[in-house]
């Protein structure tokens, strides 16, 4: 009998939580009553900071951390499915995601105790926006070769480099930036360090990424000079890369990496609906739920190792390009069902919806590493590398 190197044991969320569900649902039946198709396209990638401090009110946002650092101390499951639901709706919830789902918890996990109590009750308000600075122009899917560095000085820390496919840089307060303190770019992992980076000092330019939208999502940020203060490390120095990898499985496992493009499936049903829908139709429809059903619980499994302390690479690594596939295939499957055209009509949710993520979906691969370094990373799992 074959056996999986891959562990997803079984987690079901509490009954308990429906109460929970139902009220973040008729928050969204609220909000959403004025969304167009091409902002419920953008899901999570939406920045809305009053939609954010909304959130942050009714306790959604730091909603396990401490109630000492302005958390709310409830499980990590109430929030999964906050998230979802919010996922699900399409909201816009670019303004506190990253903050919420990784930059929050490293700090709360290898912060210092005053970026823990300044920073820490700000996000969980829905106050302060979070960006992350891994890739650069020539260490991207390679990102141990980084060449960005921070050069230790008598008041604090140097930057010097470039960062790349940063999103939202131009509109969020703060970057969690990994650079090389120490050693050279063929030391790969070693010397690598995370920092807490103002985006408001001086030296830094952030140039915007046009894609196919016309929107500038990504950001190119270039650090001149850029002098940081010695209390600006988070965790310890050198230690950079590891903790970046615990980072990295919060992103590469949450229904964030199956749902971006959810919101087109409800929609399509409906509009099937309307006329009959025939055997191959409801097929179609019934092999996507079944491909949705299988990632939610894969990353359910993944956020109850996480709790645990675990720290499972190998399992996000698969669950990320599963789907990631999913939501880049979900655009042509809404095609072949209603034979549907992604338009620019704002009148029209559902192709316009499609319109927008037609366009955006190609990029889903680059968030959080692309598909072929997930295939690296399970290849090692399963000991061919």
């Amino acid at each position: 009998m074959l056996s999986s190197p891959f562990h997803f044991p079984s987690y079901h969320v509490p009954p308990e939580t429906e109460g929970l569900r139902e009220e973040v649902r008729e928050f969204l039946a609220e909000m959403s009553s004025h969304w167009s198709g091409w902002d419920i396209g953008h899901s999570w990638t939406g920045f809305n900071r009053e939609f954010s401090r909304e959130v942050g009110k009714r306790g959604w946002i730091g909603m396990a951390w401490s109630k000492a650092y302005g958390g709310h101390e409830r499980s990590v499951v109430e929030r999964y499915v906050v998230v979802e639901e919010m996922l699900a709706a399409g909201a816009p919830v670019g303004a506190h995601w990253v903050a919420d789902r990784q930059s929050g918890p490293l700090i709360l996990r290898h912060g210092n105790e005053a970026q823990k109590q300044t920073l820490l009750p700000r996000i969980a308000r829905g106050e302060a926006a979070f960006c992350i600075g891994l890739s650069e122009p020539d260490s991207g899917s390679d990102l141990a070769s980084l060449r960005a560095r921070a050069e230790k000085v008598s008041d604090g820390w140097l930057l010097n480099g470039r960062k790349i496919w940063t999103t939202y840089a131009r509109e969020c307060d703060f970057m969690i930036g990994l650079f090389r303190s120490s050693g050279s770019p063929e030391q790969k992992q070693k010397g690598l360090s995370q920092f807490l980076i103002d985006l408001t000092v001086p030296g830094i330019e952030i140039n915007p990424i046009r894609d196919l939208t016309g929107e500038s999502h990504f950001n190119e940020i270039v650090f001149d000079n850029v002098l940081l203060p010695e209390d600006s490390l988070v965790g310890e120095e050198g230690n950079g890369w590891a903790q970046v990898n615990a980072e990295l499985a919060y992103e590469r496992s949450g229904p964030d990496r199956y749902l971006s493009s959810y919101p087109l499936l409800p929609a399509a049903i409906d509009a099937l609906n309307e006329n009959t829908m025939d055997r191959l139709s409801a097929r179609a429809v019934g092999l996507a739920f079944t491909d949705i059903t299988v990632l939610r619980e894969m990353s359910l499994s993944i956020l109850n190792q996480l709790g645990e302390g675990k720290t499972p690479l190998q399992e996000a690594a698969v669950t990320k390009l599963l789907g990631t596939e999913l939501e880049q295939d979900m655009p042509e499957l809404v095609r072949s069902l209603l034979d549907c055209s992604p338009s620019i009509d704002p009148h029209h949710t559902l192709s316009h919806m499609q319109g927008y993520l037609t366009q955006s979906v190609p990029s889903f691969s680059l968030r959080g590493g692309t598909n072929e370094i997930m295939r690296g990373i399970i290849a090692r799992g399963l000991g061919l590398r």
